[in-house]
């Protein structure tokens, strides 16, 4: 399973996605991934209104899985551990993004970038995801794209 983008961002749907990666990938339907928000019905009716027009699906992880996808998709994992979950499950990306990864209350975390919080188990996995698909970290279009895993060995991670 190819072709779709994916970003992990907690904050899901917002103007940086909907109007500055939408408009640079080309992306043309959004799929948010994680299965506490694809049971929450309030966000189940938020989030594609806040996509700004443009079809969006709040799906599991496992329904992820099961969508056929091509380069027009971009598929939003809440966290980590999502995009960890889609790549197990088979899904390969060109590119795995970490774009905004907040800290979690009652988390020992490290800042990697001033918009990226990662405990010492979620390294571990950006380690391993990053063993079978390219794992950068760009929060805009315009920025250049930063090899993830030196970030984490910078930090002592």
């Amino acid at each position: 399973m190819a072709g779709a983008h994916v970003r992990i961002d907690n904050r899901l749907i917002h103007g940086q996605v909907t109007v500055a990666w939408t408009r640079r990938l080309g992306v043309r339907r959004l799929l948010v991934c994680n299965d506490d928000v694809a049971a929450d019905e309030l966000q189940q009716v938020l989030l594609p209104q806040a996509a700004r027009g443009l079809p969006t699906a709040v799906l599991s992880v496992a329904a992820t899985l099961t969508v056929p996808l091509d380069g027009d998709v971009m598929i939003i994992a809440k966290d980590p551990e999502d995009a960890f979950r889609l790549v197990e499950g088979g899904l390969r990306p060109g590119v795995v993004n970490v774009g905004n990864v907040a800290p979690r209350p009652g988390t020992a975390y490290t800042m990697v970038t001033r918009s990226i919080a990662v405990t010492a188990d979620e390294a571990g996995g950006y380690r391993k995801l990053a063993a079978g698909v390219p794992l950068v970290t760009q929060l805009m279009p315009q920025d250049k794209p930063a090899e993830f895993v030196p970030l984490l060995d910078r930090k002592g991670l």
